[in-house]
């Protein structure tokens, strides 16, 4: 099934060649309707198809159908950087001139090529009646902070006065991951959620005895504190170390097309607190949230992470916005570390996550060896 998503997504490209050369789709309320229309055929088609061997699951059609955007999103992202010509330059007119910013272009670039790989390997696990709670986590925080970020900067940056009809489509691609997540968030996990011998051990050790934890915790710390200096930087705080900090490393904070403040709002109202969160999940045995909100946090920041550095380096981003050549590198590797923390943090619990399992004892416990097999009373699903 993901072979014939993926190969039918690109049937996009024939509807974009199309519009692109009519002049009557090039209409701003046409393009909203044909925008509507589409994915009610793409949606319907994949229901038709599927009535012999209906999905188990039904974010089987969102993922199907958000495969189709996704090489759309990557064909504007193409298409705005020079690579390829005729199927978006209608768009960039009459639909949604902000995909030309560099912020737009480097988001569309990770839907068209990380959301789209995701999409495909979720449809296989469902299809193979497979567990992907973990998978769809990480992409219902990516496409979250993705789509909010997105909406709000358009609201909020130099673009507010430009809306058109084709905005509004957008809040499908907002609504459906918080739907999604909401939905993946109830389900039973598909790890263990009870632990005995090894687990009380572990949660007996100080953390000065997980030296792996303790530097996860000083990492998040400092994480923590690059959020609260970005976030004051864009409230205009008038701290000399937040001039500093933007006038000679990150400019693009103040870039006019508001995505860049946007983000650090998000980041700075709601990833700080969970981060603070995460240290406390370090510190306090037995928090069972741990494994699904760092997965969820992971695939927020690595978006965010990715779409900010990326915009920060593009050609579309005037001069003064760029990052200043003396302090390149080290802006650079600052934003890839800060990038990295939540996924270092979500690997750390997933592979060994006795630390962050209930203890109860249950019958037959005492005198059990030290073994795996015995050792996890597993959620009867």
């Amino acid at each position: 099934m993901e072979t014939l998503v993926f190969l039918f997504s690109f049937s996009a490209l024939g509807i974009l060649y199309a519009m692109n050369t009519i002049p009557e789709f090039q209409e701003p309320y046409v393009i909203l309707e044909i925008g509507v229309a589409v994915l009610v055929i793409v949606l319907l088609f994949y229901f038709l198809i599927t009535l012999g061997n209906p999905p188990k699951d039904v974010l089987f059609f969102v993922f199907a159908v958000f495969s189709f955007t996704c090489v759309i999103d990557l064909t504007s992202a193409l298409e705005y950087d020079g690579i390829i010509s005729g199927f978006m330059e209608f768009y960039r007119k009459t639909g949604e001139p902000y995909l030309g910013t560099a912020y737009a272009i480097m988001m569309c670039y990770w839907d068209g090529i990380a959301h789209f790989i995701m999409y495909l390997m979720m449809i296989s696990r469902i299809t193979d009646r497979k567990a992907y709670r973990t998978l769809g986590l990480f992409w219902a925080g990516s496409l979250s902070a993705n789509m909010s970020v997105f909406i709000v900067g358009i609201v909020a940056g130099k673009y507010g006065s430009e809306i058109r009809p084709a905005f509004w489509i957008n809040f499908l691609f907002l609504l459906m991951p918080v739907w999604g997540g909401v939905t993946l968030f109830t389900r039973p996990k598909d790890r263990p959620l009870i632990g005995g011998y090894n687990a009380q051990h572990v949660q007996t050790m100080k953390l000065i005895w997980r030296p792996l934890d303790l530097i996860l915790v000083l990492i998040l710390l400092a994480a923590m504190a690059f959020t609260i200096l970005r976030g004051l930087v864009v409230l205009d705080t008038p701290l000399e170390a937040c001039s500093v900090y933007l006038k000679h490393y990150e400019p693009y904070l103040k870039d006019p097309v508001g995505f860049p403040k946007v983000m650090m709002l998000h980041l700075f109202f709601y990833g700080l607190p969970l981060m603070g969160a995460f240290v406390y999940g370090l510190l306090k045995p037995g928090c069972t949230w741990m494994p699904d909100w760092t997965m969820f946090l992971a695939g927020a920041m690595i978006q965010c992470q990715w779409a900010h550095t990326g915009a920060s380096l593009h050609p579309r981003t005037t001069a003064p916005f760029r990052i200043p050549n003396e302090t390149f590198w080290c802006v650079l590797a600052a934003n890839l570390f800060y990038a990295v923390t939540p996924i270092l943090v979500a690997l750390r619990v997933h592979s060994n996550p006795y630390f962050f399992l209930k203890i109860v004892p249950f019958p037959g416990q005492t005198g059990l060896p030290n073994s795996e097999e015995k050792d996890t009373k597993y959620k009867d699903k």
